[in-house]
């Protein structure tokens, strides 16, 4: 972050599980702050977010009370931030065109497609979708009926994903096994992932054909929305689910955020030689417990 703050930069490249952690930690210092900052704040985001759903310039005057200062965590100059590599909570965009006040764009693509297949158009303010298709390339949603996914699916078609055109790879090195998995007779890219088509072009990437697995009871499971949703935890570093076919329950593997754990336990007079020994203090497991707990309700999860 100091690094940030001397460079200044005007654009800013990332990838969500960055983009969580600054959510996490403005929203933490919001929390810590409490008393009349914290109103201030809920106030002056409340009132920006209603001025942009309607399409208004919102009132500078938040900025400058408010928004000012966590833009120049960034350095303050930031007018343009991207996200790739995986899902970008819709709330967590609303909350970087908020707080950063610039563009905040979500783009989609694979290695195997020279990057970007599609991108989200400059002034679009609707959220929760990864735009439309680069012109160099086509886009298409397949059938997938094993998951009941189809192109008459009401009220917009959903399907797997597929690319073709002159930016698709031509195949995987010294492997034409896997290459025909995943490129068919009519060169079309079959990515694995189920889209669903909004108004306007927009993709929206919903779910994954090959990464879900099914639950002793039957219930199928996406591991990696799972995973979106306790990446805001403030204490969490990364988190990893897993689960199989012969159990009825998830397990996750967390790593921790040490410096917001080490905070946290010199708040409560908690005293530890090593993060290895506050990881495995009853306290400590339950406050991250809570807290995840917490945010799972939130989103349902």
């Amino acid at each position: 972050m100091d690094d940030l703050a001397a460079l200044r930069p005007t654009v800013f490249a990332s990838v969500p599980r960055l983009y969580n952690r600054i959510y996490s930690a403005i929203t933490n210092a919001v929390k810590d702050s409490g008393g009349l900052k914290e109103r201030l704040f809920r106030t002056a985001y409340n009132a920006k977010r209603q001025a942009l759903m309607n399409g208004r310039n919102p009132s500078p005057m938040w900025d400058k009370l408010v928004f000012n200062k966590i833009k120049a965590r960034l350095g303050g100059r930031v007018r343009l931030m991207t996200s790739g590599a995986s899902p970008l909570s819709a709330d967590v965009m609303e909350f970087l065109r908020i707080c950063f006040g610039g563009e905040v764009l979500e783009g989609y693509g694979m290695t195997e497609t020279s990057c970007v297949i599609t991108t989200m158009d400059i002034g679009d303010k609707l959220i929760g979708h990864v735009g439309s298709p680069n012109p160099s390339c086509e886009v298409k949603l397949v059938d997938v009926p094993e998951m009941n996914y189809t192109c008459e699916d009401q009220p917009y078609p959903r399907g797997e994903i597929c690319v073709r055109g002159p930016t698709i790879f031509r195949g995987y090195y010294k492997d034409e096994v896997q290459t025909r998995d995943v490129i068919d007779n009519d060169r079309w890219l079959h990515t694995g992932d189920i889209g669903l088509w909004l108004p306007g072009g927009r993709l929206k990437i919903i779910d994954r054909k090959k990464n879900i697995f099914k639950l002793a009871q039957g219930e199928y499971i996406a591991p990696e929305k799972i995973e979106n949703v306790y990446a805001k935890c403030k204490f969490i570093a990364q988190c990893f689910i897993y689960g199989d076919s012969f159990n009825s329950f998830l397990v996750a593997i967390v790593a921790v955020e040490p410096d917001v754990l080490k905070a946290w336990a010199a708040s409560q007079g908690i005293q530890s030689e090593d993060l290895r020994q506050l990881c495995a203090d009853p306290r400590a497991k339950a406050a991250v417990l809570a807290d995840m707990d917490s945010i799972g309700k939130e989103a349902q999860s």
